[in-house]
């Protein structure tokens, strides 16, 4: 399964970015979905995950109530919506696709988006 992340940009605090993630080879609806990032300094962490038909959806405390993960099974891809943005929120975004995903446990990574949050 190949990953392709795009989307970033620079924003100021309190806007909005969707990032999109485009899915090739591979069967899409076989694998649970997430989105990461990595702030300058930091290590990665996981941002959201969604279960292959959507009805499961997870976030990590800091994103709750602004980011949204969907996806398309039939467009092979999945999105994220990032609302309310912070400074904080500046890191690379990455895609990435596993079986186990729901686990934590990741098989493909995609190219990274840079988004850029400035006060």
């Amino acid at each position: 399964v190949q990953l392709q992340a795009s989307g970033g940009g620079l924003v100021q605090a309190g806007g909005s970015l969707r990032l999109s993630c485009a899915a090739s080879g591979g069967t899409f609806r076989n694998y649970f979905m997430g989105w990461f990032r990595q702030a300058p300094g930091k290590e990665r962490e996981f941002v959201a995950g969604i279960s292959w038909s959507g009805s499961f959806t997870h976030y990590a405390d800091s994103v709750k109530g602004r980011f949204a993960i969907s996806r398309d099974n039939a467009q092979k891809m999945v999105d994220l919506d990032m609302n309310s943005l912070k400074p904080e929120d500046t890191a690379v975004y990455y895609c990435a696709a596993g079986v186990d995903g729901i686990s934590g446990n990741y098989d493909y990574w995609g190219q990274e988006t840079l988004v850029t949050v400035s006060s």
